[in-house]
């Protein structure tokens, strides 16, 4: 039994003859699937992605559910284990990753973040489309998977536009507000790139993108 396990044995299983809503069943037609595909949701910081999946999630709280992703970092004020991240130390967690026991890892600042397989599970086992917020290399990573998910890419309308709005959270040094636009600056033009997402969301008016969003859960269909 693999070292992250304890996640999906934890998991509840929703009733299958309960009362899904429609868009889950809009969804399982579509993909002529018994259980349903994930969503790799992307995008560059300040963008309106983490706003959007948090409205997503709020309305459509028995249909989705977001993977928690593992990482070596120290839990910040407020976390909760299990809900914000899954707290592991370094060695368990590359011990994991050389067992292939992660769909996508990177490193930050030191320490490790990723996607474990186990945590798309727990949140399949429940009958719930489980949703991957992960960054392009993420996306990059996953595409090497079989969990043949719908990538959708949440841009902004400009590097101008994304830069307002970085500077107006009035929360970052000029340092990190210029490595956020460099790696935005990589993340938009690696977006246009035929075959890397399904659909890219241009979230210039955030309600038409989060009405879009909803649609695309509901109709698109990978080429």
């Amino acid at each position: 039994m693999p070292e992250l396990n304890p996640i999906l044995a934890e998991a509840p299983r929703e009733n299958e003859t309960g009362d899904m809503s429609r868009l889950l069943h809009s969804f399982f037609r579509w993909t002529g699937m018994s259980q349903p595909r994930p969503v790799v949701l992307s995008g560059p910081s300040g963008a309106g992605k983490s706003t959007l999946l948090k409205r997503l999630m709020k309305e459509f709280e028995d249909v989705f559910g977001l993977s928690v992703s593992h990482t070596t970092r120290k839990p910040r004020p407020g976390e909760v284990d299990g809900t914000d991240y899954h707290f592991v130390m370094r060695d368990k967690m590359e011990r994991c990753i050389k067992a292939g026991e992660f769909l996508e890892h990177a490193e930050f600042s030191g320490n490790l973040y990723g996607t474990s397989k186990w945590a798309v599970k727990a949140v399949q086992e429940q009958n719930r489309i489980c949703i991957l917020d992960v960054d392009l290399q993420g996306v990059k990573n996953i595409k090497t998977t079989t969990i043949n998910p719908i990538y959708i890419s949440v841009q902004p309308p400009s590097l101008q536009i994304l830069e307002t709005r970085l500077r107006g959270r009035q929360t970052e040094t000029e340092d990190a507000i210029q490595r956020r636009l460099h790696t935005a600056r990589q993340d938009m033009e690696m977006s246009k790139e035929q075959g890397m997402f399904d659909e890219v969301i241009v979230n210039d008016d955030l309600e038409e993108a989060y009405l879009k969003l909803k649609d695309l859960l509901k109709e698109v269909k990978l080429k």
